[in-house]
């Protein structure tokens, strides 16, 4: 591989270079949270769950309760998943829809 032929892609050797530093970096910073947890302590806690402890807090009582609560933590994250994704492939449905429509009508 030539020099000619690594400037045709440096952007993605740029783009794959600044993925390899953003993962060591979180790897590392990741590295330095669970080393420093307390034993017990939940090192990826969610602003969900310490935002409901303080609404909690408040004396604050829920005026309905859920219908259905997901067995597990996994069930939940399977199910939201599964969301997001049919939600993306709605919104990507109707934009290459609406993309082919523009495009069969003038065409480049």
């Amino acid at each position: 591989m030539n020099f000619r032929t690594l400037m045709k892609y440096k952007l993605e050797i740029l783009f794959a270079v600044f993925i390899v530093i953003f993962a060591a970096v979180f790897l590392i910073n990741n590295a330095h949270i669970q080393a420093t947890a307390k034993p017990g302590q939940e090192t990826w806690q969610g602003s969900d769950d310490q935002g409901s402890d303080a609404i909690l807090a408040t004396g604050y009582t829920p005026w309905i309760q859920p219908i259905w609560t997901p067995p597990s933590t996994e069930v939940e994250s399977l199910l939201f998943s599964i969301q997001s994704g049919l939600g993306a492939f709605v919104i990507g449905y109707f934009f290459g829809f609406y993309r082919g429509k523009r495009d069969s009508v003038n065409p480049a």
